[in-house]
């Protein structure tokens, strides 16, 4: 038996675990800027010869092809990265060409992988895995060793900035934002032309993030310093054009997002707007449409005439997502360490790469033109003396003897016409190679245009060798390559910029003073809330009395003020709930607070007038009980701690002295205690106050009854009234009397 601690065996465990997260599951290599499940899905695909000039093939061939041999997994996360890679509006380069529903920018998910088909892109299928079959990376067994896959794939271009990467790990994330792919290619050219280029000259060429969305980057003289660390926050705007409306009214229109608002953001964006219109935020909205298509992105919003276009988009920008930042880590995968790298770093590493396949490549196509021209130079050198090579094919006696003649000149048993043809032979010396093409030619070789067509062939395979030689051995000669080949990649794939780069001014938004009046708050016993006009509830006081929980009175330009049974006091402000009228439903409390009817209850609502004016009385299941002094609760934040509690207490009563009398506390076992509120005394918010009533060891307090200057004769009870007078008045701290019914 092996006795082990058990820290350690967590601790190395979870290590382990972590490393496998980061290296094989959630972050891209800086190389090819591919995950594993996106690098195993697009090797896969090629496999299978899905290329991009064939039909395409189910998704779920694709997607169980993948985890079968590469990506044991689950075949979510591999049907995902599909998806990705074929949506236009996530991957300024898409690599993959899906054909049916592949979702939307609007967060409608993809179809099921039974009903979509895909293939390669061109550009994947040439700038990603053209060179595959060169030998120029290496493969590692699969998860099972029954397979072989590339460690990394031969890409051409630096994937890694041009399609960005989104990846969270464990104990770190990365989050690169997409590039233009000519504005890359330039920076790559002029680095590779000046290696000791600084990011500033770099950014001449790559301006900063190119988004698929569009959309308008105000801070462009923030990404210098993102591009020199790696990190930093890139603030994105949409684009609004100011369309005229018939009857004189002003429509905005929002033809790009940001970045961040693609999915299910779009529809969150839709309803802050409508929130600003029903919490009285803004009048001057109309109406709101979103009228986005497969053509793109069009939210029209209708605005009233007499409308500050202005101050209202500013409204727009700081009240909801159309302004967004998009939090910069450009954290990859470096030889098996994460490593977070500027924008040169990149640059480095993906030119570092690029000679290293390239070395490898033309040293493997190097190989093969220096066999080709040993078999080429056997051939032409035996049709010079075909003559004889046919006599001694026919006078061997097997295939070995023939052989050894052609190769190390033994005459030794081969019958030939004549002294001279022996004397010859023996002066044959073909390589191995040589001597086995020569034994495998067929005779329709020697027709004079074969013959031709041989020496032509080994023209063309000496030039072959002495460029890729001269590739080889001068670094300039490899860079041209590289770049000739960039440059075609680039006349292929370009497209313009789509996002606007600019220094703007921060939005200042001007909000309207609202006429201070007073309002009713109600809120029904499902916690939907609302205000309404004072005019309205005297009309209807009867009905609302019967409907609603929480009724009082509060100024609009005021807060709400909930205290709950955790000893917590949350505040809301009126202006937030909507003003509507009396048959419309409002909105969960929850909303617009911290409160979370989930797990707290409510024991008070006060306008923050009231609280100003009173002391608060808060009475817990464990018998404590304190006088607070209103003003002492700040409710300029949306939480704060209103009492202080023992561990398991919580609270069963608060209230407002409000000319309250006397207090009488009934316990669980049926014990009632009465006496003066007075005895009660004025502590701190901090304070966990004194004890109201000796309880036994499992009692607790149940009930909590408040008597003021009208006078109670009767309280409920397990159902049945109880009088007063039964209970007589006693001191605090005491037992109080036991009442049985």
């Amino acid at each position: 038996m092996i006795k082990t601690e058990y820290s350690e065996v967590m601790q190395k465990s979870y290590i382990d675990y972590a490393m496998s997260v980061i290296v094989a599951r959630a972050l891209p290599d800086v190389r090819d800027g591919l995950k594993p499940v996106q690098r195993r899905t697009l090797y896969d695909m090629y496999e299978l010869g899905i290329k991009y000039d064939k039909p395409y093939r189910k998704s779920a061939r694709i997607v169980g092809d993948t985890m079968g041999k590469y990506h044991p997994h689950g075949d979510s996360s591999i049907y995902e990265s599909l998806v990705v890679m074929t949506q236009e509006f996530k991957k300024g380069l898409p690599l993959v060409d899906g054909h049916g529903n592949f979702g939307n920018i609007e967060g409608d998910g993809a179809a099921a992988m039974r009903y979509t088909e895909a293939r390669l892109a061109k550009v994947t299928q040439e700038a990603f895995l053209g060179d595959l079959d060169k030998d120029v990376v290496d493969f590692i067994p699969n998860f099972d060793e029954n397979e072989k896959e590339p460690s990394v794939l031969p890409v051409k271009i630096p994937n890694l900035l041009i399609n960005g990467a989104e990846g969270i790990a464990v104990g770190m994330a990365t989050s690169i934002p997409p590039h233009n792919l000519s504005e890359v290619l330039g920076g790559m050219k002029a680095y590779m032309l000046n290696p000791d280029i600084t990011t500033a000259e770099l950014m001449k060429h790559i301006k900063g993030p190119d988004f698929p969305t569009g959309g308008i980057v105000i801070n462009q003289d923030e990404l210098l310093s993102i591009y020199e660390t790696g990190t930093g926050k890139i603030k994105v705007r949409g684009k609004i054009e100011v369309e005229k409306a018939k009857s004189g009214k002003t429509n905005l229109v929002i033809t790009e997002i940001p970045y961040t608002m693609i999915g299910l953001n779009i529809g969150k964006f839709l309803s802050d707007v409508a929130n600003l219109a029903e919490t009285k935020k803004t009048m001057d909205i109309v109406d709101i449409t979103n009228q986005s298509s497969k053509e793109g992105i069009r939210i029209v919003i209708e605005l009233r005439k007499d409308a500050d276009i202005n101050n209202f988009i500013n409204m727009l920008y700081k009240k909801t997502r159309l302004e967004d930042t998009f939090g910069v880590n450009m954290l990859a995968i470096d030889q098996q360490k994460p490593e977070i790298m500027g924008l040169k770093t990149i640059l480095q590493r993906n030119v570092a790469f690029q000679f290293e396949i390239a070395t490898r490549k033309y040293t493997n196509l190097l190989n093969k033109e220096l066999a080709k021209k040993e078999i080429q130079e056997g051939l032409i050198k035996a049709c010079n003396v075909i003559d004889l090579i046919i006599e001694i094919l026919r006078g061997s006696k097997d295939r070995a003897m023939a052989k050894a003649c052609l190769t190390q000149g033994e005459t030794k048993g081969i019958k030939f016409k004549s002294k001279e043809s022996s004397i010859m032979a023996q002066q044959l010396m073909f390589t191995d190679n040589q001597a086995t093409a020569i034994l495998e030619m067929r005779l329709y070789k020697l027709i004079g245009l074969e013959i031709e067509a041989l020496i032509a062939e080994h023209d063309e395979t000496m030039e072959n060798i002495y460029r890729y030689e001269d590739i080889l051995s001068r670094k300039d000669s490899m860079s041209q390559v590289i770049l000739n080949e960039l440059e075609l990649i680039k006349k292929e794939n370009s497209r313009p910029r789509r996002t606007i780069l600019e220094n703007a001014q921060e939005a200042v938004y001007v909000e309207n003073k609202i006429e201070e009046m007073d309002v009713m708050f109600l809120m029904d016993r499902f916690g939907y809330s609302k205000t309404i006009d004072m005019s309205t509830f005297e009309r209807n006081k009867d009905t609302v009395l019967a409907e609603y929980k929480y009724i009082f009175k509060c100024s609009n330009t005021g807060k709400i003020c909930m205290f709950t049974n955790t000893g917590q006091l949350h505040s809301v402000k009126v202006s937030d709930l909507p003003y509507c009228k009396l048959r419309d439903k409002g909105i969960p409390i929850d909303n617009v607070s911290n409160y979370d009817s989930s797990r707290e209850t409510i024991q008070l609502i006060t306008g923050q007038s009231e609280l100003n004016l009173y002391r608060i009385l808060f009475v817990t299941k464990q018998s404590m009980m304190k006088l607070v002094d209103g003003g002492e609760f700040d409710v300029n934040k949306r939480t704060v701690m209103a009492s202080k509690l023992l561990d398991g207490d919580e609270i069963i009563c608060v209230a407002l002295d409000q000319d309250l009398k006397h207090i009488i506390l009934q316990s669980k076992d049926g014990y009632f205690l009465r006496f003066p509120v007075d005895e009660i005394p004025e502590k701190k918010k901090a304070a966990i106050g004194v004890r109201g009533m000796k309880l036994a060891t499992h009692d607790l307090v149940e009930q909590v009854t408040l008597t003021g200057s009208v006078p109670m004769n009767h309280l409920n009870y397990k159902e049945k009234l109880i009088e007063l007078s039964k209970i007589k008045p006693a001191k605090r701290d005491s037992k109080g009397t036991k009442i049985r019914i």
